[in-house]
């Protein structure tokens, strides 16, 4: 670090501003601008300034040395792909409208890649011929592209953003499962070297496909993930992960069905409010369409579909609510008064596996006005599939040990899939193996949100102050004011060059026509961990250190805050 030159605030391209920009919502969107380090160049596409440029590049030199210990091996990918290996995958048509589609002048498809498995697998395709040459895992850090609806939160939810993504090809199930758990290891070890407070969830596939799947989230407001945590336990999942166990009961003693009158109750408060029974009594059927065919989704009344979960089951088909029309012609749904034992043949049934086998609901009749209660799951109608599917409460029980679960909000920072051989057996990657025959390749894929990972410490570490950067990823080791004239911007840059000299990296603010209250307060919204300020006792050689984290601050001569700021 030695060789880096110091930083001079007087020649920096970057503006710090002192009011948030109009369209920020998160904290880490309003810091980043008016600190001065990103800058929005279109919705949802950000440019990175020298200060942000430099966080950004300790991130990556940080996930670049522990891939690089576990015997990764880096490449990188063009970012604009052709349609072909996405069309064999059937990933050209799943990810719908987030994929950057484009035509070059000859009329062929491309586009801009949201991830690279597919492009990963036909490189191993076209090096590895035999069992010798696995295995591996390759890695890049790359540009994304995915055309959000909604770009928001600045870098959090950009169209374009940084990310490492690695994959491993193995022969065997149990080579991937070290793949996976020197990925998960490598990934503990960066998130604690960026100064991230973390957890490891169970998650779901998603459109990635695969079988084990973890997420590694920062807990913080912005976050668009919620998870839950057991405060008892080692449970920790994405909400949309959490899954319990189906469990019957005795209904032996349940008398039969009886519907009953109850006019003006098409909704679940209505119904309650006319039998004066709780919403939990009740058993709610929400219809959607599944590729355009009606599907009942059934949970206890007081319950909410979480359609993301509704979604993830029944993908990649496209899942919408039902409207007006589609009850016309359908004298089998009553609108308001819907119930699984009249829906027959031609509606699919899923429910929750609350609505277990031998549980007694009041539910719709299917005639106007009508309910039925004494309804009992496998006695008067069938499920066809449990899905868990309702949203995850607060205080609902911890599937491994029964403790209430705790709700957070958390920012994804990473995600680690065993996909097996889902692009392997797409795309027709072999290796021949031990025997002499074919042996079909599993893979594993993992990501890093490089970019999100520098919106996640600005959400984690900032104050009411400003930004406050852990010391491996902060844009300078040191960041030294001149506060005032000539004097104090002379021992300023001397005390710079010796601080330079000794290895370390600075910025020095010699900005002259500049406040010191300006300058101080750009200090602390710049978020340098260490402060060093020329003031009032420079013509003694007496310099003021700071701690940006904690406050602290103590008079030094210039020789000891070099020793101090060098001691560590």
């Amino acid at each position: 670090m030695a060789n880096v030159p110091v930083q001079r605030m007087s020649q920096l391209m970057a503006k710090t501003l002192r009011d948030d920009p109009a369209d920020a919502e998160v904290l880490s969107h309003k810091l980043l601008v008016r600190a001065g380090y990103v800058r929005r160049t279109a919705a949802g596409i950000w440019s990175w300034l020298p200060l942000g440029k430099k966080v950004l590049s300790n991130v990556e030199r940080i996930v670049r040395e522990e891939m690089d210990a576990i015997g990764a091996q880096e490449v990188l990918l063009p970012a604009i792909l052709p349609r072909e290996p996405y069309e064999a995958t059937g990933r050209w048509e799943e990810y719908g409208p987030e994929l950057f589609r484009l035509q070059d002048r000859k009329g062929g498809d491309y586009l801009l890649g949201p991830t690279h498995e597919e492009i990963f697998t036909l490189i191993v395709k076209d090096q590895a011929s035999s069992y010798k040459d696995l295995p591996v895992i390759l890695y890049q850090i790359q540009h994304k592209y995915r055309d959000e609806a909604r770009p928001r939160a600045g870098i959090l939810r950009g169209r374009e953003f940084l990310m490492k993504d690695s994959y491993s090809f193995d022969t065997e199930d149990e080579g991937l499962a070290h793949s996976y758990a020197l990925h998960r290891q490598a990934y503990q070890k960066v998130f604690a070297r960026l100064g991230l407070d973390y957890r490891i969830c169970a998650a779901t596939a998603g459109a990635m496909g695969g079988s084990k799947s973890e997420e590694f989230l920062a807990p913080a407001e912005a976050g668009e993930d919620t998870f839950a945590d057991c405060p008892n336990c080692d449970f920790a999942a994405n909400t949309e992960a959490i899954t319990y166990e189906l469990t019957s009961v005795d209904a032996t003693d349940v008398p039969v069905l009886e519907e009953i009158p109850t006019p003006d109750t098409p909704t679940i408060e209505t119904l309650a409010a006319h039998l004066g029974v709780e919403a939990s009594a009740t058993l709610k059927n929400l219809l959607v369409k599944v590729d355009g065919e009606i599907v009942a989704v059934g949970v206890p009344g007081d319950r909410e579909v979480d359609l993301g979960k509704v979604e993830a089951h029944f993908a990649p088909a496209a899942v919408e609510l039902v409207t007006a029309e589609d009850f016309t012609g359908r004298p089998d749904l009553v609108r308001g008064y819907v119930g699984p034992q009249g829906l027959g043949d031609k509606v699919t049934y899923i429910a929750d596996p609350r609505v277990a086998p031998g549980t007694s609901w009041i539910t719709g009749a299917n005639k106007p006005g009508t309910h039925a209660k004494y309804v009992v799951a496998g006695r008067d109608f069938e499920v066809d599939t449990y899905v868990d599917v309702v949203v995850v409460q607060e205080g609902d029980p911890c599937p491994k040990c029964g403790t209430g679960l705790k709700l957070d909000r958390a920012i994804e920072i990473g995600h680690i899939f065993q996909l097996g051989r889902k692009y392997a057996d797409a795309l027709k990657l072999d290796v021949l193996g031990q025997h002499g025959k074919p042996v079909r390749v599993t893979m594993g894929s993992y990501g890093i949100g490089v970019s999100r990972a520098v919106a996640a410490l600005a959400e984690q570490t900032a104050d009411d102050k400003g930004l406050c950067w852990p010391a491996e990823v902060a844009p300078a080791d040191v960041h030294v004011v001149a506060a005032g004239k000539a004097l104090q911007t002379e021992l300023a840059l001397d005390v710079s060059e010796k601080l330079r000299a000794a290895g370390l990296r600075v910025l020095v603010d010699d900005r002259a026509g500049v406040s010191p209250g300006v300058k101080f307060t750009d200090s602390e919204l710049i978020g340098v961990p260490k402060i060093l300020v020329a003031g009032r006792r420079s013509a003694e050689g007496v310099l003021e250190l700071k701690d940006r984290r904690t406050g602290e601050r103590e008079e030094l001569t210039v020789d000891e805050a070099i020793a101090r700021l060098t001691a560590h």
